[in-house]
């Protein structure tokens, strides 16, 4: 079937104007697919900018691509005005090099990552796949330290660690991000699960309760507390401990050192958490949001503090 004159030329000039393009389902930020996802990740990794369409909101493109590239699936990469392939392709040529090379751009050095598995991960990855065949586990982390697991075939240029008689392959991409991590997995509570401690991930904002911030105040624990909320917000119901961040707030957060143990709150924790955000971005390293905010506080911790 001949693709429409208008459309012809429309991805000539879209795969000539722009050096790099991918068509996929979806866009860069909210791919929607999950083959789309993992081209968006390799490309992420390699590059700053890059141009995605998007073929769901364009059913024209969706059929039209494949004409044009004489390909039957999606998503689609061209580099340099010329068609590269899909999913498959991509992923095999970002662990064999040919990617870079055909960007241009340099192959980086990359050692294999050391990663520990606790003897409570091994059992159970040894309980989730006990007989695994030719496949593998497979390890990847995002540039957003977002980690996926799953069970597939190694590929070319993939590392395979082992520890505790686990062997995980981990791809070129994610081995700088995954070096030093701890795989432990956790029986009790509600987050159940693989647990990854990662000494590459950024510094993120905690989480505390209420119950939690009250037996660190009880105990003379040195926490900064700073309430976010107005002025007719505090005269309504506060923390005595707190401060508020107003003018002299601000100035007393920002003289404090930048490992102190500061805690954010609001009234359900919105706010607070957009603040403590703001505090790891300014290089605070130990910042906590308090879950559910003066309003749990109440009814957590001090039902004596008016709820609004």
């Amino acid at each position: 079937m001949a693709i429409d004159a208008d459309l012809q030329q429309e991805l000539d000039r879209l795969t000539s104007d722009n050096p790099v393009v991918l068509f996929m389902k979806g866009n860069r930020r909210f791919p929607q697919c999950g083959f789309s996802a993992r081209v968006v990740g390799i490309l992420d990794d390699v590059l700053d900018d890059y141009v995605t369409v998007d073929v769901i909101s364009r059913p024209d493109v969706r059929a039209g691509i494949k004409e044009y590239s004489d390909w039957p699936t999606l998503p689609q990469l061209y580099i340099n005005g010329e068609f590269v392939g899909g999913c498959d392709i991509i992923t095999e040529m970002a662990g064999n090099g040919e990617l870079h090379q055909t960007l241009g751009i340099e192959v980086p050095e990359v050692s294999e990552p050391t990663v520990t598995v606790t003897p409570a991960a091994a059992e159970a990855f040894r309980e989730a796949a006990p007989e695994l065949g030719e496949q593998v586990i497979r390890l990847k982390v995002s540039r957003s330290f977002q980690y996926q697991m799953d069970i597939g075939p190694r590929s070319s240029g993939d590392f395979l660690v082992e520890s505790n008689g686990v062997s995980l392959a981990v791809d070129r991409f994610s081995a700088p991000r995954l070096d030093g991590l701890v795989i432990d997995y956790q029986t009790e509570g509600p987050r159940s699960g693989f647990k990854m401690n990662n000494p590459n991930e950024p510094v993120q904002v905690e989480q505390i309760s209420p119950a939690q911030l009250k037996s660190w105040l009880d105990a003379g624990r040195e926490a900064f507390v700073f309430d976010v909320r107005t002025e007719e917000e505090r005269a309504t119901a506060k923390i005595e401990a707190s401060v508020h961040l107003d003018a002299d707030g601000e100035a007393k957060l920002r003289g404090l050192p930048k490992d102190s143990v500061i805690v954010f709150q609001c009234h359900h924790g919105a706010r607070s958490q957009a603040a403590a955000e703001q505090a790891i971005a300014a290089g605070y390293t130990k910042v906590y949001n308090l879950s559910g905010g003066i309003d749990a506080w109440s009814q957590q911790v001090d039902p004596t503090v008016p709820r609004y």
